[in-house]
């Protein structure tokens, strides 16, 4: 079966062996005669399953002792609530760094639970830079740091973290998260939806040093309470049963290629290939974000002439290079670069870029 190149943003792709092995094993899973998604999720079969995925999680991303790892629906959305709701001290404020489209929809949802001192403000600059790391110092009085790692639509991603001290540091890295080695223990809270990175959308992972889940109020709603999911390991409800399984064969894909390290290596080579040929375009093409802080996961671009942007995406899906298209609150080009890309895409994208810009240049 020939298949398109997808450069989405997220949804993503998933490895091809993953999907092969979700469909082989969809109807009858592993001899049971059941699917995975019809067995109750108190069983031996899923048991399994669920444990097994968070056991791969821990071992991946180095997960000290003293940490939580829970699946929650809603996405990271929800963690934009649920993380102030559980962790905003009463009457307190938390520090945020707005860097880009997802920390502005962080902020907004932070701000109904509390007070957000926003200690860094990218839109002047139209979000093409960070900060330096080691300037993000805490409030005082601060319940918590919050950054994200990545943003997609801008396409600026810290290469380095803040020095919090005793405030907690948050990240949400649903577009980065397993794409490098990152020291877990330097963090509070790690978040991020699944559907870039890790598997099938649906489901979002939290990991949370445990000190932090006394601060869970028993007047939250159950499910909106990190300490009742981390009590039941993330079994209080029926979990996102499908993105669970995929992950699972997405993480065993992760280690057989030699864990985050290599992983790293890998995204870092292919981000490296495309940026080379916008840069060495002759100003074709142009990236306008801080070489310092260029993503490895989102590269964004534009033309020179806007009014054959279109026209680009639109001759490259018909070559099957698709999800070329930049977000629609900025226009131009971007193409997502997640765990599961290839260098052959890669290349068969920066190939057709080169003979665009000879017949059009």
């Amino acid at each position: 079966m020939s298949r398109p190149v997808n450069f989405s943003a997220g949804p993503s792709m998933i490895p091809i062996d993953v999907l092969e092995s979700l469909a082989a094993n969809m109807v009858d899973y592993e001899g049971t005669g059941l699917s995975l998604i019809e067995v109750s999720h108190r069983g031996a079969v899923y048991d399994k399953v669920h444990n097994d995925t968070i056991s791969l999680l821990k071992e991946l991303m180095r997960i000290p002792d003293g940490y939580s790892v829970l699946f929650i629906g809603g996405g990271a959305t929800l963690q934009f609530s649920m993380l102030p709701m559980n962790l905003m001290l009463s009457g307190g404020s938390a520090d945020y760094v707005n860097s880009g489209a997802w920390a502005k929809k962080a902020i907004a949802e932070a701000k109904k639970v509390g007070t957000v001192n926003v200690i860094f403000d990218g839109s002047e600059g139209g979000f093409k830079s960070l900060p330096d790391p080691a300037a993000l110092k805490p409030s005082a009085g601060s319940s918590y740091l919050h950054i994200t790692s990545n943003e997609t639509i801008g396409g600026v991603q810290f290469k380095s973290f803040p020095e919090t001290g005793d405030v907690p540091l948050i990240a949400d890295m649903s577009s980065d998260i397993l794409s490098r080695p990152v020291d877990v223990s330097k963090f509070g809270v790690i978040y991020a939806g699944a559907q870039k990175n890790l598997g099938p959308s649906g489901v979002a992972i939290a990991i949370i040093r445990d000190d932090l889940l006394e601060r869970s109020s028993d007047s939250l709603g159950a499910y909106l309470n990190y300490s009742v999911h981390a009590k039941a390991n993330s079994l209080y409800n029926t979990p996102p049963a499908f993105p669970i399984w995929g992950i699972k064969l997405v993480l065993e894909g992760v280690k057989a290629r030699g864990g985050a390290a290599a992983v790293a290596k890998e995204n870092d080579a292919q981000a490296a290939v495309l940026y080379d040929a916008i840069d060495s375009s002759g100003g074709f093409y142009s990236c306008p974000v801080e070489k310092s802080v260029r993503s490895s996961m989102n590269i964004v671009w534009r033309l020179a002439e806007e009014d054959k942007e279109a026209v680009f995406i639109k001759e490259a899906s018909e070559a099957g290079l698709i999800g070329l298209k930049g977000h629609r609150s900025v226009g131009g080009c971007r193409a997502s670069l997640y765990n599961a890309m290839t260098m052959e895409g890669v290349k068969r994208l920066t190939s057709f870029m080169a003979d665009f810009a000879a017949k059009n240049g």
